[in-house]
Formats: C-alpha cells, structure tokens, sequence
C-alpha cells in the first residue's frame, strides 16, 4: 500500500506540474490551434488532479482504497480540437520551433503518465483499483495522441488538412 500511496503523490505532483506546464504554454502559443490544445489538456489534467486528490486523502485516512472515488473521468475532448479549427487563417499558420519544442515536451509527459499509470494498474489485484488506473491511462494516451496529431499540424498545416479532408471524403 504505502508503495501506490508514494506512487498516488508523484501522480499529484506529475498532474499539476504538467497543467502549470500546459497554462504557460497555452498564454505563449500564437497558433490557435496549438493554444487551444494545450488549454483543453490543461483543464482536462485540473480534473485528474482534484480526482486523485480526493483519492490519495480519503485512502490515507481509511488506509484502505476508498469505496466511494468517482471511477469515470469526462472522455478527452483534445482529439477535437484541431478539425474544429478548420478554415480558420490563425489555425492555417505553422507553429514555431517553441512551440513544437513544447508539443513533444508534452509528448513526453503524457507518454510518462501512460507508463506511470499502467504500472499501478499492473501492481494492483483489486478490480475497481485496477479499472482506476486502467481508466487514466486511456486519458493519457488520447492526450498522447492528440499531441501527436498537433505535432504533426504544426509542421504542416496544409498537408494536415488535406490529409483529414481527404479522408473525410473517401469514407475512411
């Protein structure tokens, strides 16, 4: 226990730091498409954060996983947000090296935060434990592949359409 209680705090931590990350690089991002990202992400990681808050303090006053943590966090609206700018000039530019240097920072983090939770997962033999993990790891991996899918956008902004264009018409 006292091993996914160290685990649950470096989680806090890793939630909150990676949110301050996310808020400064929303106020620097010039591409609207790249701010965007990085705000939605940094809400969606505020919610982890109060999550696992309550979890951590409510475990360590039961010493036990607690019965009544909320399982279900909102689905990752990241994966949204680019074909949602489309036709819009400020989305069309490509992004600065800052801010791809910021994106595959990000990458990082959310590759980092799958890893972390998918080995509590593995460490845990209670199935609503289990399920908890199992659930923020799925979070991080859409933020994982939104991030990816910016990354790929703010190189190329034109191919990136074209590319979700074409395969919004062929059916795929």
């Amino acid at each position: 226990m006292d091993k996914r209680m160290n685990a649950l705090a470096f989680a806090l931590e890793n939630e909150e730091k990676e949110r301050e990350f996310y808020l400064g690089h929303a106020r620097k991002t010039k591409n609207m498409a790249g701010k965007n990202m990085f705000k939605q992400i940094a809400d969606e990681e505020k919610e982890h954060y109060e999550m696992l808050k309550k979890l951590h303090d409510k475990w360590a006053e039961q010493k036990k996983w607690p019965a009544t943590v909320p399982l279900k966090v909102a689905k990752s609206a990241s994966g949204t947000i680019l074909k949602s700018m489309s036709g819009k000039k400020s989305a069309k530019i490509a992004g600065t090296e800052d801010e791809l240097k910021a994106v595959r920072t990000a990458i990082d983090f959310e590759a980092r935060g799958v890893a972390l939770y998918t080995k509590l997962e593995k460490q845990c033999t209670d199935p609503k434990e289990k399920a908890f993990f199992n659930m923020l790891a799925s979070v991080e991996r859409e933020h994982l592949l939104s991030l990816k899918d910016t990354e790929e956008f703010l190189s190329d902004p034109a191919t990136w359409y074209q590319h979700v264009e074409k395969s919004g018409l062929d059916g795929a």
